[in-house]
């Protein structure tokens, strides 16, 4: 029979204050680089696009292979660390020595540990609470992780500001440490191994042996890729990134129009929106996911196009700023039902973190491409085109999730499918 995990209080906490120290240390000092670059090392534009993609193609190609070793591995937490010593070697690196070699390595450094972290945290969650509570614990995860955003970003503008630019740099490798410290308070033998990477059973913790014995074998990469199901979820989830990842950007660029200094402000405050608004929705889709998925990430999907149309009916600032609560009620759905309709589809089969990989190489080739189509098509036929371009982009997406996956709350063995197909 069944048994509902149940971790330490301790564990769950930490857990939570892994997720806001790794708000920022994800990406690095992320947008914060180029301005510095700019404005404190006087590097040229060209110089910049190098340094800003070295970090987004070494994430790109790590992706898949980063899942597989979360997969394959016990150490998880010990992966977190790495890849946080790895960011903060890379922050304080840069900002000593703001030279092309360094921060090109560095950037690598930190790419690489960007595609290690989400998996590791999610495998380290399912480890702890198991299927049956991983729709709300996903939730919180997201919840501290948007809070952990607001709280850096204020504390980088802060440091920015009233310090140094360089000192941004040094604030995120100490996060990096605070995130090493709360990951290595999570109890090590309060993770189910095998739940964490998809296979087993909750209930069925016991001794290494046992694991080892019931330890099912890795399917194969094409073998996944065989499922309808996850074949129609990942085109459908390329098609929304495709078509979300060239907005923001876009808005940018037309709050850059004639605006002076202030285009910055208003930047910072569409991110600022955005974030405030997946605070609640993350929790909240956490919570309604228990009983349905597909109806949840649907009104996710709904809301991109209807942003993208909206972004066509007004260049003020105001209005655009505030078509961004929009962006915060998709990016909260989209960062708990992704993962938790990944968990349903690989259920059982010991595939999960390598599928969330593979799901993560692709978000981020379709994001690529989605900022080069946006940028030829403004350039020939103007902004609205663009984001009436995007919108339809958009509708295709919902297309593809409405008729072509199912609902995955359900009861059906994931397991028997694959071994059937």
């Amino acid at each position: 029979m069944q048994q509902q995990r149940r971790p330490s209080k301790k564990s769950l906490r930490s857990l939570d204050y892994l997720n806001v120290f790794l708000a920022d240390v994800r990406d690095g000092v992320g947008p914060y680089l180029s301005i510095y670059l700019k404005a404190s090392a006087n590097w040229n534009p060209a110089q910049i696009g190098m340094a800003m993609s070295a970090s987004a193609i070494a994430t790109v190609i790590a992706q898949t292979p980063a899942g597989a070793l979360v997969d394959r591995l016990r150490q998880k937490r010990m992966l977190i660390v790495m890849a946080a010593v790895f960011v903060s070697i890379g922050c304080i690196a840069m900002g000593l020595f703001p030279n092309l070699p360094v921060v090109i390595g560095s950037q690598i450094m930190i790419g690489i540990a960007a595609a290690i972290f989400p998996p590791a945290i999610t495998a380290i969650t399912l480890g702890l609470v198991g299927h049956e509570r991983l729709d709300r614990r996903v939730g919180r995860n997201e919840t501290f992780n948007h809070t952990g955003n607001l709280l850096a970003a204020t504390l980088a503008g802060l440091v920015g500001y009233f310090i140094a630019r360089k000192a941004i740099f040094f604030l995120v490798a100490a996060m990096a440490v605070g995130s090493i410290i709360s990951v290595r308070m999570i109890r090590e033998r309060e993770i189910d191994h095998e739940l964490a990477r998809g296979d087993g059973e909750e209930g069925e913790e016991g001794q290494e042996e046992d694991n080892e014995k019931h330890q099912q074998p890795y399917e194969g990469i094409l073998q996944l890729l065989s499922d309808r199901h996850i074949l129609f979820f990942t085109i459908a989830v390329v098609l929304f990134h495709f078509a979300n990842a060239a907005m923001l950007p876009l808005v940018g660029q037309e709050l850059a129009q004639g605006k002076g200094t202030s285009d910055t402000v208003y930047m910072s405050a569409c991110i600022i929106v955005a974030q405030l608004v997946m605070i609640p929705v993350s929790n909240l889709a956490g919570r309604f996911a228990h009983t349905a998925r597909k109806p949840i990430f649907l009104l996710g999907f709904a809301v991109l196009p209807i942003r993208g149309v909206l972004y066509t009916f007004s260049g003020n600032p105001y209005f655009l700023v505030s078509v961004q609560i929009l962006d915060g009620i998709a990016g909260g759905i989209f960062g708990v039902l992704s993962v938790l309709m990944v968990a349903d589809l690989t259920k059982g089969t010991g595939r999960f973190n390598v599928t969330q990989g593979m799901l993560n190489t692709a978000i981020g080739i379709g994001a690529g491409l989605s900022n080069v189509l946006a940028g030829f098509v403004v350039k020939s036929a103007g902004y609205n085109v663009g984001f009436l371009i995007l919108a339809a982009i958009a509708v295709v997406a919902l297309a593809v999730f409405w008729f072509c996956v199912p609902e995955t709350k359900t009861g059906v063995n994931r397991k028997a499918s694959h071994q059937t197909a």
